[in-house]
């Protein structure tokens, strides 16, 4: 039995749901919140179809030619503009990808709304300053910080403004949906396209400023994603001997690139080597400890420190030790005899304190 085609508002209220619920969520990365964007996106493109295939929007009508209760459907690439910013991109080019999809979403939706002439006279100026150029394109054109700084807080007091009123519609029972009146619910979807569409000139300045980021990054040399065909076809490269560029390569390949030439006739080296004084070096230092073993014992690192005169000996009790004069040693007696002598000599002819006249008054 085939399945009924589903009509446009079962379709949006199910996109409408599926979008609350992710703006309500904090874990971006988390796979739930992927399907769940990718559904919400699905369902947006499935009312993009069927609002194509009913003719639901023709350029030959007017704002006044709109039911009440199609107008929400004049926000739908705007949704769609608003999920592609959050979709999450593994390198700068899928982030560019995505920054374009979103761009282009945002023109159908402002093209639609000028088409019915529902841009105000601010928005359909800031409209044709973009289509100019829409790589420059800026809420705020000029470069003077004080006029820049007024326009500035001009948009923030207009989507204040907007938030407010919207919030106001939202809660008074004037403007519900189902029962409210007509005209009242009428301005309550006028007044939220009003707001997605400062949103929108918003959004499209974003883009830019962060498309001139993502000019400064850096190419990647390699692609970022691989296929399983690519894994399988490098494993059987590195088993065949081929290149392969793994770090770890297996056993028999490093066994089998230990024979043969060192060096290349022209000097190159052919395989990895070590630089070692023999093979009984490298058979020694198999069960060594990490840390440098002492060569020499503490005492004959004493005797070399002594030859070296690095040791001085003497002091103490040791040092007040005088050896007992030898009696026959008369050379020695007489030398000793002499020097006292001298002494005595010289202290008869040197008076105490006769050599320090500095301090005489």
């Amino acid at each position: 039995m085939s399945e009924e085609p589903r009509t446009l508002k079962s379709v949006f209220q199910t996109a409408e749901r599926k979008r609350i619920a992710i703006e309500g969520t904090y874990e971006a990365n988390s796979p739930t919140y992927r399907d769940d964007l990718a559904q919400a996106l699905e369902l947006y493109q499935e009312c993009i179809q069927i609002i194509n295939k009913i003719s639901l929007f023709s350029p030959n009508e007017g704002l006044e030619d709109i039911a009440t209760s199609d107008l929400p459907y004049l926000l739908v690439n705007y949704r769609i503009a608003e999920l592609l910013q959050k979709v999450s991109s593994q390198s700068p080019m899928e982030r560019k990808d995505a920054l374009n999809m979103t761009r282009e979403a945002y023109e159908r939706f402002l093209h639609l709304l000028d088409s019915y002439s529902i841009l105000s006279q601010s928005d359909s100026k800031l409209f044709t300053e973009y289509n100019d150029d829409p790589s420059i394109f800026s809420t705020i054109s000029t470069s003077d910080p004080t006029a820049r700084r007024n326009a500035k807080i001009a948009n923030f007091k207009t989507e204040k403004e907007l938030k407010t009123k919207l919030a106001y519609m939202q809660k008074s029972p004037r403007y519900l949906e189902e029962g409210g009146d007509e005209e009242a619910v009428r301005e309550l979807y006028l007044t939220n396209i009003a707001f997605c569409t400062h949103l929108t000139f918003q959004g499209l300045e974003g883009i830019n400023r962060e498309m001139e980021i993502l000019a400064q990054a850096p190419i990647p040399l390699m692609p970022q994603t691989t296929t399983v065909q690519d894994d399988e076809r490098r494993r059987r490269e590195s088993l065949d001997g081929g290149y392969s560029d793994r770090l770890d390569l297996p056993l028999s390949n490093l066994l089998s690139n230990s024979k043969g030439p060192l060096l290349s006739k022209e000097g190159k080296p052919l395989r990895p080597f070590t630089l070692t004084s023999g093979r009984q070096e490298l058979q020694k230092g198999v069960f060594r400890p990490g840390h440098n073993l002492p060569t020499m014992s503490i005492d004959e690192y004493l005797e070399e420190e002594r030859r070296q005169g690095n040791i001085i000996e003497g002091g103490g009790e040791a040092s007040m030790r005088r050896p007992e004069p030898d009696e026959d040693d008369m050379e020695k007696a007489d030398a000793e005899t002499m020097k006292a002598r001298e002494w005595d000599e010289f202290k008869e002819a040197n008076a105490r304190g006769s050599g320090n006249t500095l301090n005489r008054g």
